[in-house]
């Protein structure tokens, strides 16, 4: 308990300092932790959902097949989109539906994509965040504790290394601190925001193919 002595001696600002600071780490590492497995279920589950679509004999049995298997919701939306494209026209349509099927396609699979973007970029902006604003709260309580010790040297004509101990401490811990919150937060925006890019890009690879095979609004005897 003696080394964090300096904390429970330290004035509202070296406290408020280092509850900010436990509270954007235990904040970064709920978000890696859960980003981290919400990825991983998707590098596995999108190839398979892919996979399953295009064995398929129609659409009906290949939007059942990839419901069974996306969890995550990210390739069923791309499929919804091709199905609402090859439903019969109603007799009034409202304006999103009166163009060409290919624009049609073109632009549900578009808002298909937008939506699946969203829980892949979940987090990001937060980690980038902290991984920003970490080291300068580390900073600040370091300026506070090199104030605090030369406080005391102002205030006293005789002091020694004992009483300069728990301020320089303080500078020192809030330093390590605001690095040891930015780099896990750094590390996990980098390689997370990796792996999401190459779902999304797995997932545009997935929409440009129905936009290529399926994107005149010709009848096809697999989608029938």
């Amino acid at each position: 308990m003696e080394r964090w002595h300096w904390l429970a001696q330290g004035d509202a600002v070296t406290q408020a300092t280092a509850l900010l600071l436990l509270a954007l780490s235990v904040a970064s590492w709920v978000v890696m932790l859960y980003k981290g497995w919400l990825l991983a279920r998707s590098r596995r589950q999108v190839p398979r959902c892919v996979a399953a679509f295009w064995q398929a004999d129609d659409l009906a049995t290949a939007r059942s097949r990839v419901a069974a298997i996306d969890g995550g919701g990210l390739v069923l939306p791309l499929v919804d989109a091709l199905q609402a494209q090859r439903m019969p026209a109603a007799a009034v349509r409202p304006l999103a539906q009166q163009g060409a099927a290919s624009a049609q396609l073109t632009r549900g699979l578009r808002a298909a994509l937008q939506s699946a973007s969203g829980p892949l970029q979940w987090g990001q902006v937060l980690l980038a965040s902290i991984g920003t604003l970490a080291p300068f709260v580390g900073l600040l309580g370091t300026v506070w504790g090199i104030h605090h010790a030369l406080s005391l040297l102002a205030d006293s004509q005789s002091i020694g290394i004992a009483q300069l101990a728990a301020p320089v401490g303080e500078a020192l811990v809030m330093t390590a601190a605001g690095l040891a919150v930015a780099i896990p937060a750094v590390l996990g925006y980098n390689l997370q925001g990796r792996s999401a890019g190459r779902i999304e890009a797995e997932l545009e690879g997935f929409a440009h193919d129905l936009q290529a095979m399926f994107g005149d609004g010709a009848p096809s005897a697999a989608m029938a």
